[in-house]
């Protein structure tokens, strides 16, 4: 019945337990003592302490440590495989926000592998006296702490956002073939500027994915440093052989490049590593912010926008005075959220103290909620919008087509009276004085026709054939 506890104990007493759980004394106490956020660790981060642990526990078997208790090594790797594949990732159920810079959960975990490793000995989850079962003191026979955790599983979600960013710019290179004789205007800052396509603003946003995959790439060499074997108040004394081999154990389990920091005591005492990722983390955010907002406008219309090219309304619709189009604000990289968890990143890690962070769940909660939400963003970017994106030919047309351009001939300057002469002497001081010259005024009129009549275009080149020039 769901009701019922069993008995536990602690050097404070006796705990009720729920007695179908697989947690313990420890994490009972640790529920009752950071109710934060009411939601548990990540289930990511609890997959990264399996694997850390599974490490721990074939270096042990390889020298010797269960030597002739087969059956009890067994089940502990078992069950290390299990929290490793996600199987008993539910029954990490601490608070992701704790103090003690997380060893509620690393003894939520030591509690969950040893009472897994006595269900398949075909033993009761509750503490036994019987000689030698799986204890939570057994588990943490291994230079396991609660810092190890975040890198292991950082790594795993860099993997899969390179993947989605790849994705995003493949996406965006087939557009910019599509789009290249997509002939548009230009915008400088908005105003009217230079022709060139949609196919070269589609590989300009390619480009710049391009640059983002390569940071995030290099991400792995900072989180790929683990300090293993490294106590917070580590004595100063050679480390044990278990200390020195568990790296290469980690690194042949997961394929990745782990390498055991030269100074253990730097390792754990700073987080500076996890403010650098986030930072790259940061610029890439910033670019799909920029990709979203010019990707608004070019969709923007049906009238009065820009209206060059269509999102696909399978998206997030928005509806304003009967208009309804297209939004890739739907697609944004979590805006605020994500400002939010790269700001609480660096003030956690300022705020360690001495030999430990005790902010570390927090850094490592917000890091894995970075990664996790970039991912998914840039998924949902390619799969609802990039894709789906259609070119507005007749619009584009409109704006460049050769040899009438009309861009160039309905071009109006607008603003006050006295903004034209501040672009005039602008032009003259930038080594253009007959543009200058044309443009005070045109305010209102057809630029070449101004500019031939001021003498600023030669009469009979093809720029004024067929038009008569005004005073």
């Amino acid at each position: 019945m769901s009701g019922e506890t069993r008995l536990e104990h602690d050097l404070l007493g006796e705990v009720a337990v729920p007695a179908q759980s697989l947690h313990g004394a420890h994490t009972e106490r640790a529920l009752e003592n950071f109710p934060l956020t009411g939601e548990p660790v990540q289930g990511e981060l609890a997959r990264a302490f399996g694997a850390v642990k599974l490490a721990c526990a074939l270096t042990n078997r390889a020298l010797g440590v269960w030597a002739g208790d087969d059956a009890k090594a067994d089940a502990i790797e078992r069950a290390c495989r299990e929290l490793a594949d996600g199987r008993l990732a539910a029954e990490i159920v601490v608070d992701r926000l704790q103090g003690g810079a997380g060893t509620s959960t690393n003894m939520n975990v030591n509690e969950v592998l040893a009472n897994r490793a006595l269900q398949l000995l075909v033993r009761s989850p509750a503490r036994t006296t019987a000689s030698p079962p799986p204890t939570t003191s057994t588990c943490t026979r291994a230079p396991t702490t609660p810092t190890h955790g975040p890198a292991p599983r950082g790594i795993g979600l860099l993997h899969r956002l390179e993947e989605q960013v790849v994705a995003l710019q493949e996406a965006f290179q087939a557009k910019e073939q599509e789009f290249r004789p997509r002939g548009q205007g230009g915008t400088h800052a908005v105003p009217d500027a230079v022709l060139t396509t949609l196919g070269r603003e589609m590989g300009a946003y390619a480009e710049a994915l391009n640059r983002d995959r390569w940071r995030i790439y290099k991400c792995e060499e900072r989180l790929r440093v683990v300090n293993l074997g490294a106590p917070p108040s580590a004595p100063a004394s050679p480390p044990p052989p278990v200390h020195l081999r568990v790296v290469d154990t980690l690194r042949e389990l997961t394929s990745v490049g782990f390498a055991r920091a030269e100074n253990l005591t730097e390792a754990t005492q700073n987080t500076d590593v996890f403010v650098e990722v986030s930072g790259i983390l940061k610029a890439h955010a910033m670019t799909l912010l920029k990709v979203c907002g010019d990707l608004r406008l070019l969709s923007s219309g049906p009238e009065a926008g820009l209206g060059r090219s269509g999102c696909p309304t399978a998206g997030r619709i928005e509806h304003h005075a009967g208009k309804v189009t297209g939004d890739p604000r739907g697609r944004e990289p979590g805006g605020a959220h994500g400002g939010r968890l790269r700001r609480t990143i660096a003030v956690a890690s300022g705020l360690g103290s001495l030999e430990l962070n005790a902010f570390l769940p927090l850094i490592a909660d917000c890091l894995l909620q970075s990664l996790s939400l970039l991912a998914r963003s840039c998924e949902i970017l390619r799969r609802s919008c990039v894709e789906g994106l259609e070119a507005d030919e007749e619009r584009c047309a409109r704006t460049c087509a050769p040899p009438a351009r009309p861009l160039l001939r309905s071009c109006r300057r607008s603003g006050t009276r006295p903004r034209p002469r501040l672009r005039a002497r602008r032009s003259r001081r930038a080594g253009h004085p007959r543009g200058g010259f044309g443009a005070r005024p045109a305010h209102g009129r057809d630029v070449r026709r101004a500019a031939l009549g001021r003498g600023g275009l030669p009469p009979g080149t093809p720029q004024t054939r067929g038009i008569s020039a005004e005073a």
